[in-house]
């Protein structure tokens, strides 16, 4: 029974991985957008963008350590 909880504590835990692609690829299509309707401020919307990309794929990073944490130590 406890391996069983753990197993599925660990694959929501990997949701953040699938939420996080899709946060990214909104983040990106919204900035392709942006510097359609701007293109002078490209720089800032591209340094904006990859900011807030990289903040998001930290989510991923934690929630992959997290799920490896359950599986591996939670035996």
């Amino acid at each position: 029974m406890e391996r069983g909880m753990v197993a599925i504590a660990a694959a929501i835990a990997m949701l953040a991985g699938m939420l996080t692609g899709i946060g990214e690829g909104w983040v990106a299509s919204k900035g392709v957008e942006a510097v359609g309707r701007n293109p002078e401020a490209e720089g800032k919307i591209r340094t904006t963008m990859i900011l807030g990309i990289a903040l998001t794929e930290t989510v991923a990073l934690y929630g992959l350590l997290v799920s490896l944490m359950l599986i591996f130590v939670f035996k």
